[in-house]
């Protein structure tokens, strides 16, 4: 087993991110980046991952940073492995530590740190994981700490990672992600869970005497969506299964009197792309039951305060915060056109549940820490005050049959007077997600992509058409068993809705999208006309092949009802490569050498069959890649050529 404690003691340098600052290039460009908040138990102070983004297409290094949640002014600023990526901190109970975990990819491994949360404290690193390690949390007495643990991993923990080399016999030898705990103040750390089964979440009871987890036996990227509710004693580490639910399920918390477990389940696509209803059962067993059926909307994060649960929900347009009482009645405490972000999903809760805090943004203003009473959050920094907006926006929102469908539209801030501009249509991964604000920057970092493609004269429409979140579980599963189907008659509806209030040609159009959009993608130029240029990124043309090449087939059966055994017809049915023959569009296709949930093998039956059909097609695999292409120098060689494909066939 490779995994040992240290009790080696780091020394804090001063001034990190001032010194990052003077590096950073035009101030007009840089952007403070804030990740991962989480706000003390009292409330008083906050915790985030800081960095400095150039915009020069270099990975900033982030540090761990404590400000005073009334002021923003920083309190203290950890950073004791300059080469390693931080996860998301952890305040101890009573507010005056913090747990995080620090990772070195090119190293192959992770540290547990544990410092003083008041500045001038020394930061020990505790323990030593080779492999990959994540998400600390403290014991409810603060005596002791947990984290996942993958010994000896072959690749980085989830499926967008890219994928470890297929040599030698397959599937004999899983990588399982474990808790681990070890003393606070230092000792021997042990795997408690066991070793046959993969963690993906876990929380602490409030007896400190287990955990809540949602586990799965075999392959971790490919069994979260069949994953269980399981209970882990700390002690022994026997595992007991609390549900089995029929839906996927996130953030299992145990309520304050140990009984209940409350979680957030529904149809989710990705793991960590979290949306759904709130469910609970009894911590002893049982039937989950859920407390917020017909809620028009999609729960992305929970806590328990109380009896009852503080929530945040994306509803519609807007994020919000909603109190929910014992029997599922819903208050809406903040609501906002805006995207927030945080170290556990949404939102970040004070012990009492009277203050929050979280990242927010939207497309013209780049990212603030808020905090405060919940009902009346304020930024608390102003790094980012001076970048101004880049594009305009509208939220658009239309029906179609009987839906009520949303969507934004990117454009230019200075529209001129009688033109008509291309537009291209973006579609979100998933599907079950949404298209949220995210700020669009002046440099390399946030949707440059979209940014240049404004600054060529297009708009782009980003719809959330049904099977999105944001409208509730009946619209997010509205599109089982019928990919490319209703969801495609969404946006075309959608097309309608902004050609009637933004100045937008529809005779040139373009289509975009990554993962679920790569394949709508596929399925859009295979069965309209509308589009004239297409990017396809990481998209599957063929259900019934990809049924045995990806590496996640769970996914597909909350979706498709049963495997592409059982049911190939449908398979079938919704594969874009069965009406290749209809393709006229020319289309660029692109996907990762490496990808896990979206094996090139896809992207080049789908170039192969444009190819055979006299359509202009390109087709580009980025070296290593996997699901995302996370390499600065392949994201800009992606964006370059999107923006040369679309004006080769939109241009005037």
């Amino acid at each position: 087993m490779q995994v040992k404690a240290i009790a080696q003691t780091v020394f804090l340098a001063s001034a990190i991110i001032s010194g990052a600052v003077a590096q950073a290039g035009p101030a007009s460009q840089a952007i403070r980046d804030y990740r991962a908040v989480a706000i003390s138990p009292a409330g008083d102070r906050v915790v985030s991952l800081e960095a400095i983004d150039a915009g020069n297409g270099k990975r900033p290094h982030a540090t761990v940073v404590v400000r005073d949640a009334a002021s923003g002014a920083i309190v203290s600023e950890f950073d004791p492995c300059s080469t390693c990526g931080y996860d998301k901190p952890s305040w101890s109970p009573d507010g005056k530590a913090l747990a995080f975990v620090g990772s070195d990819s090119r190293a192959g491994s992770a540290w547990l740190y544990v410092t003083p949360a008041a500045p001038g404290g020394k930061t020990r690193s505790v323990a030593t994981v080779k492999g990959v390690a994540s998400t600390a949390r403290w014991s409810p007495d603060g005596r002791t700490l947990a984290l996942l643990a993958t010994p000896d991993a072959k690749k980085e923990t989830g499926a967008t990672a890219a994928g470890a080399r297929q040599v030698g016999e397959i599937g004999v030898d899983e990588d399982a992600q474990r808790i681990a705990t070890i003393p606070a103040e230092g000792g021997a750390l042990k795997l408690v869970s066991p070793d046959d089964t993969f963690i993906y979440e876990y929380d602490w009871t409030p007896d400190g005497k287990g955990f809540i987890a949602t586990s799965a036996k075999g392959n971790g990227d490919n069994n979260w969506w069949v994953a269980k509710l399981s209970y882990i004693d700390a002690g022994s580490g026997a595992l007991r299964i609390v549900a089995h639910p029929g839906t996927q399920l996130n953030m299992p918390r145990v309520s304050p009197d140990g009984r209940t477990v409350a979680y957030i389940g529904g149809l989710m696509s990705d793991f960590g792309s979290v949306g759904g209803d709130i469910y609970t059962v009894p911590l002893a067993g049982g039937e989950p039951v859920n407390l917020t059926p017909g809620f028009k909307g999609t729960f992305n994060a929970l806590a328990w305060r109380g009896k009852g649960l503080l929530a945040n929900a994306l509803m519609g347009d807007k994020s919000n915060i909603v109190a929910l009482d014992p029997q599922g009645r819903s208050t809406v405490l903040r609501s906002v056109a805006a995207s927030t972000s945080a170290g556990d999903g949404r939102m970040t809760f004070s012990a009492d549940g009277a203050k929050a805090a979280a990242v927010q943004e939207d497309f013209e203003h780049a990212g603030a820490i808020m905090a405060g009473p919940v009902a009346s959050m304020r930024a608390i920094t102003d790094d980012n005050a001076h970048l101004q907006p880049q594009v305009a926006v509208q939220n658009v929102s239309w029906k179609n049959e009987g839906f009520s469908v949303q969507g934004w539209l990117i454009g230019p801030r200075n529209v001129e007077a009688g033109r008509k501009y291309p537009m291209i249509v973006q579609v979100h991964g998933g599907p079950a997600a949404a298209a949220s604000p995210r700020y669009i920057a002046p440099g390399e970092q946030g949707s440059p992509l979209l940014r240049e493609l404004v600054e060529k004269g297009y708009y782009v429409f980003l719809p959330n058409p049904r099977g999105s979140f944001g409208q509730g579980q009946a619209f997010a599963r509205a599109n089982r068993r019928d990919f490319g189907g209703g969801d495609l008659r969404d946006i075309l509806a959608g097309v309608d809705a902004v050609a009637a209030v933004a100045p937008v040609d529809t005779n040139r159009m373009g289509l975009m999208g990554h993962s679920y959009g790569g394949f709508m993608t596929m399925w859009g130029v295979t069965h309209s006309q509308r589009f004239k240029a297409a990017v396809a990124g990481a998209g599957i043309a063929n259900w019934i092949s990809y049924y045995g090449q990806n590496g996640i087939d769970q996914w597909m059966i909350p979706f498709f009802g049963v495997s592409a055994y059982d049911d190939p017809a449908i398979y079938r049915q919704l594969s874009p490569i069965e009406s290749i023959k209809v393709a006229r569009t020319p289309t660029l296709v692109y996907v990762g050498e490496r990808d896990v949930e979206c094996p090139p093998a896809q992207s080049m039956e789908f170039w192969h069959g444009l190819k055979a059909m006299g359509v202009p097609t390109s087709l580009v695999i980025y070296d290593g890649e996997g699901h995302s292409i996370r390499k600065p120098e392949h994201q800009r060689d992606l964006r370059k050529r999107t923006i040369e494909w679309f004006g080769r066939y939109l241009g005037e």
